[in-house]
């Protein structure tokens, strides 16, 4: 935001030099960028961030100043002379775009004289880098760098049938802008139209078709509030922003509405003659009452650290604009913030302009702040411990999009087979559906990093998917829950192993167990459900994708994905280590090589070992697999394992070993149809 020095002159008394002035803007938020000279005159860059809407003109950077230096704000008064003409008479606003514009306003002005406008004006734009076009335009530009409301100016004899009308823009319609290049519009886009075709996009540009030239003598002052989000998309797709597509994004005062359409009015016909007919058309004159914060001086107190003199508070909020009791009732002023200022609705709010303006310098590093004692809940040390795992694997943490196009959501859904919720408006281009599985999302990023010669992106992600509701009632909501989405290469075991690896860090007991199952999208015969020891309950899925899926979005070799239900892993979770005592008694070890059918899986072995064994088991480890079908028939195979036996209590005899290796051979041999190897 550039402002003039002479400018700002026009609005408050500068006592300050200008580096303590900048460096007092800077440490109250306006940030400087650096100064020049123009025309003899200082032309001040500041940084406004996105809340400080208000200081996009000159009155909101001047209202800043003269509360720093407690210095009075000196606006004029705003008077228009109005002819007898009715302005309702000689036309008519039907505002049909309510969630774009919420408030539209017109004036008219008859016999205006287009001519260039005075030196002065010129040099006040000329300044703030604004080249003059014509007494019409540059005073729209004036004001627009005066008070921060954008407005516009049309020859009101191209406005056909003497009718405004707001609204969406139709399909394939298009608009011929006044940069004289012709833009196409989508029916999201907000148009400003008369009877029969759009004069201008809506908070971005004017039309060329209704721009004002010398021929023109009547004119049609349009001054309204546009929703940043509309302006912001429109200008977006277009490519084209504008000074005032800038200050829209960032919201206009909706007050200041109608004080910037008089105060154009006053600027035209003092500059280009003309007479201003009576009225005004308003869609939205009965504005929203402001709310009222209640601050209180003992939390100024807690949140600083220091004491800040009420009379200080007072002047200071006041100053801002902001309307409160001129002495606190019971340590408690009720505030009712100014409508400029739309990032002040909490108390907090106003602690922190309380502290910017009063100085920060003034508060001691020392500062006694009190501190409330806090801990991480267990959601957040459960995806912490998740997301040091995983990386420690070798994978990379994703965000992506949470709508995926439909063709994309419906390859990979194991957690519901119900249609995926729809949004009304494409939030990303082409999708519109709230993803069932974070499995999609993944498979995409695993496609577009394959495609920039990132060959081994193996990916994780933490997300909320969107099962829909069991029925089609439509008060139902979605059941919002977090995932955990896992995508890497071509071994099964590994991603497995990962998972394993996982369970175990999050303290689950019972360890994996994998049932395989048909999951629509993933490779027939390798779609697996995962538990946890004798639960049933489903912790997640995992397999191969399938070939037809990974075609879809272009991705060569074989892809191992699995998905987990952070809910299911948080109920199940022991996050806090339980301390184990350590016996002082020595262990023995024994190997035990059994002959089993193939359809044996380890899991189910050391799960008969662990019973069997009971307390004294203190180490089971599998050592190897061995098949010999000459030695030991078709369909066998052979297990090696080691165990090792300690007791809390009381040295193990070797007699005792042997009991406990009897009792374990004995259960594998009746349940397992186990032979013991000697």
């Amino acid at each position: 935001m550039l402002v003039s020095w002479k400018w700002l002159s026009r609005y408050v008394e500068l006592t300050l030099s200008h580096d303590d002035l900048v460096e007092r803007l800077s440490l109250s938020g306006l940030n400087h960028e650096g100064s020049e000279t123009v025309q003899e005159d200082t032309v001040i860059d500041l940084e406004v961030t996105s809340n400080r809407g208000d200081c996009l003109g000159h009155i909101g950077v001047a209202r800043e100043i003269a509360v720093l230096t407690d210095q009075p704000l000196h606006v004029g008064p705003v008077t228009i002379d109005e002819s007898e003409s009715s302005i309702g008479e000689n036309l008519q606003v039907d505002n049909r775009f309510l969630d774009a514009c919420p408030r539209y306003t017109a004036r008219i002005i008859r016999g205006v004289r287009v001519a260039p406008s005075p030196q002065w004006l010129q040099d006040s734009l000329i300044r703030v880098g604004i080249q003059p076009v014509n007494n019409v335009v540059d005073a729209t530009n004036y004001v627009l760098m005066e008070c921060g409301q954008p407005l516009h100016a049309f020859d009101l004899k191209h406005v056909r049938g003497d009718q405004i009308v707001v609204r969406p823009a139709d399909p394939g319609e298009s608009l011929e802008a006044i940069d004289h290049r012709t833009y196409q519009l989508a029916s999201t886009d907000c148009v400003i139209a008369d009877a029969e075709r759009p004069l201008a996009i809506a908070g971005v540009m004017g039309g060329a078709d209704s721009e004002v030239t010398e021929q023109t003598t009547d004119l049609l002052i349009e001054s309204a509030v546009f929703t940043p989000l509309s302006v912001r998309r429109t200008a977006r797709r277009l490519k084209l922003h504008s000074a005032s597509s800038f200050r829209f994004e960032r919201r206009v005062d909706p007050a200041g509405v109608d004080w910037a359409s008089r105060r154009v009015c006053q600027l035209i016909t003092e500059m280009a003659g003309g007479k201003v007919d009576a009225g005004v058309i308003d869609t939205a004159s009965e504005l929203p009452e402001a709310p009222v914060v209640t601050l209180r001086g003992s939390e100024i107190r807690r949140v600083l650290g220091i004491e800040v003199p009420a009379a200080e508070v007072v002047r200071i909020l006041n100053g801002l604009g902001c309307l409160l009791e001129s002495a606190p009732k019971d340590d408690h002023w009720q505030c009712t913030p100014p409508s400029w200022r739309h990032d002040l609705n909490r108390e907090v709010d106003l602690i922190e302009e309380v502290a910017r303006i009063h100085g920060y310098d003034q508060i001691p590093e020392d500062a006694p702040i009190p501190v409330t004692p806090s801990c991480k809940r267990t959601f957040d040390v459960l995806t912490q411990r998740i997301r040091g795992v995983l990386t420690g694997a070798g994978f990379s943490e994703a965000m992506t999009p949470s709508v995926v196009t439909e063709k994309l959501d419906q390859s990979v859904s194991p957690w519901s087979d119900r249609p995926a919720l729809q949004t009304r408006t494409a939030m990303l281009v082409g999708s519109k559906s709230l993803r069932r599985s974070l499995i999609p999302s993944l498979l995409h990023s695993r496609a577009a990093n394959q495609a920039s010669a990132s060959l081994d992106a193996d990916l994780f992600e933490i997300a909320h998917v969107y099962l829909p509701p069991a029925s089609d009632a439509h008060e139902q909501l979605p059941a919002e829950t977090y995932h955990l989405g896992l995508i890497g290469g071509d071994d099964f075991f590994a991603i497995k192993g990962v998972i394993e690896t996982l369970l175990q860090r999050l303290g689950i007991a019972g360890g994996l167990q994998v049932s395989v199952t048909e999951i629509d999208g993933m490779l027939p015969g390798s779609g697996a459900r995962l538990t946890a020891g004798d639960d049933d309950e489903t912790l997640g899925f995992i397999g191969f994708l399938s070939p037809r899926e990974l075609k879809q979005v272009k991705l060569s070799g074989r892809v191992v994905a699995a998905e987990l239900s952070l809910d299911a892993l948080l109920a199940r979770a022991n996050l806090v280590p339980q301390q184990q005592p350590v016996s002082p008694f020595p262990s023995i070890h024994r190997d035990l090589n059994l002959i089993v059918p193939e359809s044996v899986r380890w899991v189910q072995l050391a799960g008969i070992v662990e019973q069997a064994s009971g307390e004294r088991l203190a180490d089971l480890a599998y050592k190897e697999t061995y098949r010999n079908a000459k030695q030991d028939g078709p369909d066998k195979k052979r297990l090696l394992f080691s165990m090792e036996f300690q007791s809390q209590h009381e040295t193990l005899s070797g007699d005792d070993a042997e009991q406990l290796v009897e009792q374990i051979v004995g259960r594998c041999e009746q349940e397992l149809d186990a032979v013991l190897l000697r």
